[in-house]
């Protein structure tokens, strides 16, 4: 017997092709399942894909264009003939004040970090219930409040906490199981690459102070990809409505800044 514990499974991944999203469908594919992997652009996607191979798919499209969840869960359907799982990772963080963020922003945000995961599970719940399939939302602390900075961001992964409950709630008993992981700070090309933006020197990540990173180094995306392949697993039931906060440091909520909570 195989100890690939996603043998057989088909999972779509949503902002596959970078980042947190491409370790987990570089995880998924270790485990043995094939995997649509979602991006913006057509061109990246199939770029990535390449990289992956041939258990691997690539859907490409706008999150803030309504039509665009259903349709690349049609998609991944189409080409591998079931769904055993989504992972909605794809995200937008918008930075700004809640006193600069204009009614644009935060509809943009919520429809990227929200809307789609809703109008996803929508059009997968049919297929899940089918391959008694299982979602993972990527969250993040923020959702318990969340930085000054990043008030329309928290408060859409605020909301998308409360849809991974409720839906858990509407569709444990047919089968399909929810996770919702809010994810702390994590090592990713994007998150260095925005630091360095911030101001902060190269290398930044080996020069924190303990009391943010406890384990003496940060997070990263293959970390995040073991816990995602776990819940996405048959080894996580039967447990649905699981909301984990994956953190080493104790400040719910809050990211540490570089004038506050670590030291360089």
């Amino acid at each position: 017997m195989s100890s690939e514990v996603l043998s057989g499974k088909v999972i779509l991944v949503t902002g596959g092709n970078t980042g947190i999203g491409r370790a987990i469908a570089e995880r998924c594919l270790a485990e043995g399942a094939r995997v649509a992997v979602h991006g913006l652009e057509q061109e990246a996607v199939e770029g990535v894909v390449a990289e992956l191979g041939s258990e691997s798919r690539g859907v490409a499209g706008d999150l803030a264009r309504p039509d665009t969840p259903g349709r690349i869960v049609e998609e991944t359907v189409a080409h591998f003939g079931r769904l055993d799982g989504v992972v909605n990772n794809a995200a937008i963080i918008t930075r700004s004040s809640f006193e600069e963020t204009d009614a644009a922003a935060f509809d943009e945000t919520m429809a990227i970090n929200a809307r789609a995961p809703f109008l996803i599970c929508q059009a997968a719940a049919p297929h899940l219930i089918e391959s008694k399939g299982a979602v993972v939302n990527i969250g993040s602390i923020n959702a318990h409040g969340g930085e000054g900075i990043l008030s329309a961001y928290s408060a859409s992964k605020g909301a998308l906490q409360t849809l991974s409950r409720n839906l858990a709630g509407i569709y444990s008993k047919r089968g399909i199981r929810f996770t919702h992981l809010n994810l702390g700070w994590v090592l990713s090309e994007t998150e260095y690459e925005r630091k360095i933006e911030d101001g902060l020197p190269e290398g930044w990540p080996d020069k924190l102070d303990r009391g943010v990173v406890a384990t003496g180094s940060m997070t990263r995306p293959v970390e995040v990809a073991r816990v995602v392949a776990f819940w996405l697993s048959d080894q996580s039931r039967p447990f649905s409505g699981t909301v984990l906060d994956l953190e080493q440091y104790p400040f719910l909520g809050q990211n540490p800044s570089k004038d506050e909570n670590y030291e360089i």
